[in-house]
């Protein structure tokens, strides 16, 4: 088989298939964590407003007291 000039063999064949294979097992993999990723997000925001709500606080900015520092 000639591929852009140059001949290629079995050996070279199988290795190019499985280079792209596994190409395409990693955009999967990636696609898949991704969206895990958004998924843990709006699960963990979800919960803290199940929290929030559970503990009758207000998650709004201006909810009267003013955050004083990185420990609030």
């Amino acid at each position: 088989m000639t591929l852009f000039g140059y001949t290629i063999d079995g050996g070279q064949l199988f290795g190019l298939i499985s280079l792209l294979s596994v190409l395409a097992l990693w955009l999967i993999v990636l696609g898949r964590e991704r969206h895990y990723g958004r998924w843990f997000r709006q699960w963990e925001a979800d919960r803290k407003a199940r929290r929030d709500a559970e503990n009758g606080q207000s998650s709004s900015p201006g909810s009267g007291h003013a955050k004083r520092g990185p420990w609030g």
